[in-house]
């Protein structure tokens, strides 16, 4: 059952309009202020050359969980991410993705994703986010949709160039 909050910016409402994990059979479980949990299971047409579970379908899993959660604390986008692969998925497997806030700071977070199937870690995803519009107003970042996160020269003075 989806828990769901009460900001118009949260892991439930970017959820809704993601047609690319609703298509890959991703469900919501649970979605709360900097969290949430998601689950996929994974389908033949997900197996790669080596009959496993291709990589790219374990990375769409763990970065809609972190959209989820990083979408609770404004509209973010991801400034980054990698991934570390643990073991491998098999068709059949029921594949659970549990991101977490780490860190936020300015507009930017950090947030783990673990995937598991059961107990077992199948891989571990970090994720960057900027949020690039203010959750109360509405408003974007200083520099538009990009929110001067530092990309073709530009910088809001939060980054450590900003400094005098």
């Amino acid at each position: 059952m989806v828990q769901h909050m009460t900001s118009p910016h949260d892991g439930t409402t970017v959820f809704a309009a993601d047609m690319a994990a609703r298509r890959h059979g991703i469900e919501l479980l649970e979605a709360a202020p900097g969290t949430a949990t998601l689950r996929m299971a994974v389908t033949a047409e997900m197996a790669n050359g080596h009959g496993i579970a291709h990589g790219g379908y374990v990375f769409l899993l763990a970065d809609t969980a972190f959209a989820c959660a990083c979408n609770s604390r404004g509209v973010a986008v991801a400034a980054g991410a990698d991934i570390t692969y643990a073991a491998p998925a098999h068709v059949g497997d029921v594949l659970v993705a549990r991101a977490e806030e780490r860190v936020r700071f300015g507009r930017n977070g950090v947030y783990d994703v673990r995937v598991l199937r059961g107990a077992e870690v199948i891989a571990e995803f970090r994720g960057r986010s900027r949020i690039v519009r203010d959750p109360a107003t509405g408003a974007k970042g200083p520099h538009g949709a990009g929110g001067g996160n530092g990309a073709n020269g530009e910088h809001d003075g939060t980054g450590p160039e900003g400094r005098a």
